[in-house]
């Protein structure tokens, strides 16, 4: 049994190297997969129930606005993390506050908004500052929708046209989740059939696809091209009851933490193959891992480095390195002998939100472009005070501070409650010597 360790909920963390992590901790939901499962939810404009429905702050940020919005959300008694999601009578609010800004996620909410009220107008999306994220793969699938897009410098406008008859048919120029996620949506509210060439099939999206495919949706999912066709007929009756899967960059983030001290430990509440990507790259640094129902156990205490380099490419390719493992990746590879390469051209500032706290750390790092560095371990870092400037670069602290010679203070930490409700807990349940700094 376990035991229910305390929330770390102070604006600053304090981090020291341990004893090795130990033991066994779950996973909350994911907060990628509950962003586009919330919107789909609200797109259908009817009740839907979703579980296993994570506290981190973007996904209460989302909710708030869909009440905002003029959906209702309701809890059970004693049940945080199921979400009934069902629109209001009354009229609904056609656009979104300055709130919808402090977010990314809030144009996941488009297609609901015009579902509703046949226009919307949000500002332009926040989140975190890892560099140029446009919007304009999204307007594209909405004028294939046949809707009409206006912007400025404050945000966006989004009405609907004319309905579209037929098939709608479009070829993303990248694997965008984010516009494939819109396109998706937008084919529910329009009831027309989709085709969508290069489409993003990331367990995110599928999550959403799998979904709508229990509604009686018809789904065809290629790497080359994605195919949704509606259901003749939809049962009003029943609720439909979703389940938000266990986050794979979580339980990734615990992995590296895991093996970064050498310990040994169950991280549960995932699905196998989102993690099996991060997983090909501990084996080839000589960390052994087994697979158990639901559960990667990570058998640090077994590693035998092997002194390999590691090239860590995110892709947006199926069953490729998601973008997101990079970072805590990244902070584990630094005591690894070998000559490793990192590179993210999804997020083109992220490594420039990331090394330079490293760097603070003593970490000696070659930055070859602002999207790939390359470094020689082993290093051995010392403790230092660095910040969170995003989700993932605060989880990669957290795992470079474990093993750091001294105290790390960690700020910023409301940056990964953004994604994690509460990452440093499970660190603590683990046995890693974390704890709260009052300023």
């Amino acid at each position: 049994m376990s035991t229910r360790v305390p929330a770390v909920t102070s604006q600053v963390i304090a981090i020291r190297p341990g004893r090795p992590l130990a033991g066994a901790v779950t996973v909350d939901g994911s907060k990628n997969a509950a962003l586009p499962l919330v919107a789909a939810a609200a797109a259908l404009l009817r009740p839907v129930r979703l579980d296993n429905v994570p506290a981190s702050s973007d996904v209460q940020t989302l909710l708030d606005l869909l009440r905002q919005a003029g959906w209702n959300t309701a809890h059970p008694v004693g049940d945080d993390h199921t979400v009934l999601v069902l629109p209001r009578e009354t009229a609904p609010a056609p656009g979104l506050g300055e709130v919808a800004s402090s977010i990314r996620a809030s144009y996941y909410l488009v297609p609901a908004l015009i579902a509703r009220c046949g226009r919307t107008r949000l500002p332009w999306p926040g989140g975190c500052r890892i560099g140029d994220r446009g919007m304009e793969q999204h307007f594209k699938v909405y004028e294939a929708f046949g809707d009409r897009v206006r912007v400025d410098d404050h945000g966006y406008v989004v009405e609907a046209g004319k309905a579209v008859r037929g098939t709608v048919s479009l070829v993303l120029p990248f694997r965008s989740r984010g516009a494939t996620i819109a396109a998706v949506l937008r084919a529910v509210v329009a009831g027309t059939p989709l085709r969508l060439g290069q489409p993003n099939l990331s367990p995110e999206v599928l999550g959403v696809l799998n979904a709508l495919t229990a509604m009686g949706y018809q789904r065809r999912a290629g790497e080359r091209v994605l195919t949704l066709v509606p259901p003749s007929s939809v049962s009003e009756e029943d609720v439909p009851v979703w389940k938000v899967p266990g986050d794979k960059i979580e339980a990734g983030t615990l992995a590296c933490a895991v093996a970064a001290t050498g310990g040994t430990a169950r991280i549960k509440g995932i699905h196998e193959p989102d993690v099996a990507p991060l997983v090909t790259a501990l084996h080839r640094m000589g960390i052994p891992t087994t697979n158990e129902p639901e559960t990667l156990v990570v058998h640090g205490r077994d590693t035998q480095p092997t002194g390999r380099p590691l090239r860590a490419m995110a892709t947006l390719a199926p069953g490729g390195l998601d973008a997101d493992f990079e970072p805590p990746l990244l902070g584990l590879a630094l005591g690894f002998p070998g000559t490793h390469l990192f590179s993210d051209p999804i997020n083109p500032g992220r490594h420039n939100n990331l090394i330079p706290q490293l760097v603070r750390m003593g970490g000696e790092i070659t930055e070859l472009s602002s999207t790939e560095c390359r470094f020689t371990g082993p290093q051995r870092l010392t403790g230092a005070g660095v910040e969170a400037t995003d989700i993932r670069t605060g989880s990669a602290l957290m795992v470079a501070g474990l093993t750091a010679r001294g105290v790390t203070t960690l700020g910023g930490v409301d940056q990964i409650r953004r994604g994690h409700a509460d990452l440093p807990g499970k660190l603590l349940a683990l046995g890693a010597d974390i704890c709260e700094v009052t300023p």
